[in-house]
């Protein structure tokens, strides 16, 4: 049985999906995006996503083709025909399509593109890699300005998603001047002497919703945090590491580009912000 996918305004069989070829996502990666984590049969944070997609379409000057309370039943919707208890929603909207290829913006009144999927990953809350904690390497950070958009100009994290698998890990953080970004699709965290470091907001890095929640989470928690940029030395040095994103939570990062962080394996502090950040966001889900 095919998921039931939804394409401007119509839920369909995936295999009936279609996008015009001169759809600017397509042709000019010219659209934004948004995952949302699906637990128990609810949204995880839809709030949280729903305006960091409002920024990102006001940032690119982009039209909502729907409001977000039709967003929310649309996203309620796919959760309901394709019998989604864990996993994830995919949204994606465009610029539209125009008549044909053009640099330039089309017309104001080319209708969107909005598409969303499915993902259906059970056991996504219990994952074995938080047990076990994941290996991350280092890269050069090569991406475009404006990270602190939520676009779908996504080729440069796959080389990076790449380039950690042939290198044995499981991930990359990017640096860019001596510091670290973010990783290839997740936020980066240090603890060092039971102080959470992780770099403050900016165009620099995407801000981040689970990264917004743990943090708060974490100030309840009486931690001491610092929202700064820091090195790849300062992390190898670190007590632990761990990295957030929608469909990771909070995992444990283990080893940096071949070192071992603190004891090499997941240590009681991204432990704990774990368990709090899923006990919580359960009960807040929608």
């Amino acid at each position: 049985m095919s998921r039931t996918v939804y394409v401007n305004g119509q839920y369909l069989p995936e295999e009936e999906a279609k996008v015009s070829i001169f759809d600017r996502g397509f042709l000019f990666a010219d659209g934004v995006y948004e995952v949302t984590s699906v637990l128990g049969g609810k949204l995880v944070d839809f709030g949280g996503h729903a305006k960091r997609l409002e920024r990102s379409l006001k940032e690119l000057d982009m039209a909502a083709p729907v409001d977000m309370d039709e967003l929310l039943e649309i996203h309620r919707q796919l959760v309901e025909k394709n019998g989604i208890d864990e996993g994830l929603i995919y949204l994606q909207i465009t610029r539209g399509a125009a008549a044909d290829r053009d640099f330039a913006f089309p017309p104001e009144d080319t209708p969107p593109t909005i598409v969303l999927f499915t993902q259906s990953k059970p056991g996504l809350a219990d994952s074995p890699a938080a047990r076990t904690g994941i290996k991350v390497i280092s890269i050069e950070d090569q991406r475009w300005g404006r990270r602190d958009i939520k676009t779908v100009q996504l080729l440069y994290p796959s080389m990076g998603k790449m380039m950690a698998k042939a290198a044995g890990a499981d991930d990359a953080w990017m640096v860019e001047d001596g510091f670290v970004t973010e990783g290839t699709s997740n936020n980066a965290y240090i603890i060092k002497n039971g102080t959470l470091i992780t770099r403050h907001l900016g165009n620099e890095i995407l801000h981040g919703i689970t990264r917004a929640a743990v943090l708060r989470f974490a100030r309840e928690a009486q931690m001491t945090v610092e929202e700064r940029p820091f090195t790849i030395d300062e992390a190898k040095e670190a007590d632990e590491a761990f990295i957030t994103s929608a469909s990771a939570f909070v995992m444990p990062v283990v080893e940096l580009d071949g070192q071992t962080i603190g004891a090499g394996a997941p240590g009681a502090v991204s432990a704990r912000l774990r368990e709090i950040y899923l006990d919580e966001m359960r009960k807040a889900a929608v």
